[in-house]
């Protein structure tokens, strides 16, 4: 799944590795996926975003969004993206296959499930991805001791423990079980602690441990256990 530091490290490294690309051909659904989920009806994709040229690639929450002029091209939770370089033949199987100009390309696959969504810029109003939008990232300076403590402030204290006020109702886009523990552990705080029980220093090494965890991650370029990073990174020689 991609969460927080795999979509920093994703949007790096596709800005990187096709900013200025021209679209020359785009294929979508092409392996029927049950939860493989389009903004739209995925064979409308090849005349949407054909002949655009690509722009800068931006992370928000765990979204990996990429500029396409007035177009806009979403990936989220578990779609697994791989840059192919020219020559590199088309996958089998995939659910989005996008051609550049120069023959390299982006194949975009989904492993349980996840979304691939092309649409005008301005125009995608699912809730999920406007909260990714809006929202303060923790690796934002925006994103400090007074943000968090607003967050805590609106939850029902003697009722939400640790583990659902970190990673339930979009509280902090990005966070999801995938880093959740490694964010408990290093806070010492056990996930079915409720929040009303927090001292105030576990308040605040709660926050230390968001920050510093995830902020961790994305600079080493996402958890070892995913493969969506690893892939872009290999195909284009680039860390």
């Amino acid at each position: 799944m991609i969460e927080l530091p795999e979509s920093v490290t994703l949007a790096r490294q596709l800005t990187e590795a096709i900013e200025g690309k021209r679209i020359e051909h785009v294929i979508a659904g092409k392996s029927p996926h049950r939860f493989a989920f389009f903004v739209g009806e995925p064979e409308h994709y090849d005349a949407l975003l054909q002949g655009k040229t690509v722009g800068e690639t931006h992370s928000y929450g765990g979204h990996v969004e990429i500029e396409m002029e007035d177009m806009r091209l979403d990936f989220n939770d578990g779609v697994n993206l791989r840059f192919l370089a020219p020559g590199q033949p088309e996958p089998k199987k995939h659910q989005l296959y996008v051609l550049f100009d120069d023959g390299s390309a982006l194949a975009g696959s989904v492993q349980m499930y996840g979304a691939l969504s092309a649409f005008r810029a301005g125009e995608n109003d699912n809730p999920y991805y406007l909260v990714a939008r809006e929202k303060v990232s923790p690796l934002e300076d925006g994103f400090d001791a007074e943000y968090f403590q607003s967050l805590l402030d609106g939850v029902d204290r003697k009722r939400t423990s640790a583990k659902a006020f970190l990673a339930t109702e979009q509280r902090i886009p990005g966070l999801g079980n995938g880093v959740l523990q490694d964010i408990l552990w290093t806070a010492r705080i056990h996930p079915k602690k409720k929040v009303g029980d927090f001292s105030g220093r576990e308040i605040a090494g709660l926050y230390m441990a968001v920050r510093d965890v995830l902020g961790d991650m994305a600079e080493k370029g996402g958890r070892d256990t995913e493969k969506d990073c690893t892939a872009i990174r290999e195909a284009t020689g680039r860390s």
